[in-house]
């Protein structure tokens, strides 16, 4: 009795401890601010360096593996460049409150005009976009609901007017497809300057938008079209 209760209590120890495994990228593994390769780098480990993992979660699939590592440091590392002996989970997953990404957890959060700059058009703003432009509202959902530092020179490529978001996405390795999802970019190329929004909700073939500079001239608006109308960039 008292070895079987000495066993679970050692049991019970056990799972927490925090388990170390070597780095397999060349160059250094870059641990982000969340699951996934959109989120900042907080700080990268070289290759070699035993890093202690205390969960798994799911995230951005690299080379076919979705999973990443919590550190003990607080970010995140994608499991595929961490060798831990076997392709799923080693350890516990993450608390589903845990993501570390900052921004709501909840996408596409509330549908309403909460634009810092909606009484105050004109200039640029601190994503070096002009205000009230379509460009700039889509930057601050993007930095507010996504927890993702999104600028117009995001990752060292100049995303430019709304027609060039696409193929700046794709130079970036951000997925790009026809296939909708709340908290994604609608897209299109059409006219002078192309056009992007804010995916609120998805029913069927038809997706809600929310965006700015359309109906209303710098102003907000929403409204429900077919999904083939755009293109939809997935920063997260």
């Amino acid at each position: 009795m008292k070895f079987a209760l000495f066993a679970a209590l050692f049991e019970a120890v056990a799972v927490t401890v925090t388990s170390a495994y070597p780095v397999t990228a060349n160059g250094g593994l870059s641990c982000r601010s969340g699951p996934g390769t959109s989120y900042a780098v907080k700080k990268t480990y070289k290759k070699g360096f035993d890093v202690k993992i205390s969960c798994q979660t799911t995230g951005t699939s690299v080379n076919g593996n979705n999973i990443w590592d919590k550190t003990q440091d607080g970010c995140y590392v994608a499991d595929y460049y961490v060798k831990t002996g076997k392709n799923g989970f080693v350890t516990s997953k993450c608390p589903a409150s845990g993501g570390g990404g900052g921004g709501s957890t909840k996408l596409p959060g509330p549908v309403k005009n909460d634009y810092p700059y909606k009484n105050n058009c004109g200039g640029v703003d601190p994503w070096r976009y002009y205000k009230c432009q379509c460009t700039s509202f889509v930057a601050w959902r993007i930095n507010e609901r996504l927890g993702i530092k999104f600028h117009n020179m995001y990752k060292g490529v100049n995303w430019g007017n709304a027609n060039t978001w696409d193929d700046a996405a794709k130079r970036t390795g951000v997925k790009v497809d026809k296939t909708p999802k709340p908290g994604a970019i609608a897209q299109t190329n059409a006219g002078r300057y192309g056009y992007v929004a804010w995916v609120t909700a998805v029913n069927g073939n038809k997706v809600t938008i929310e965006e700015y500079n359309w109906a209303k001239r710098e102003g907000y608006g929403t409204r429900t079209v077919d999904k083939s109308t755009f293109n939809y960039i997935h920063l997260k």
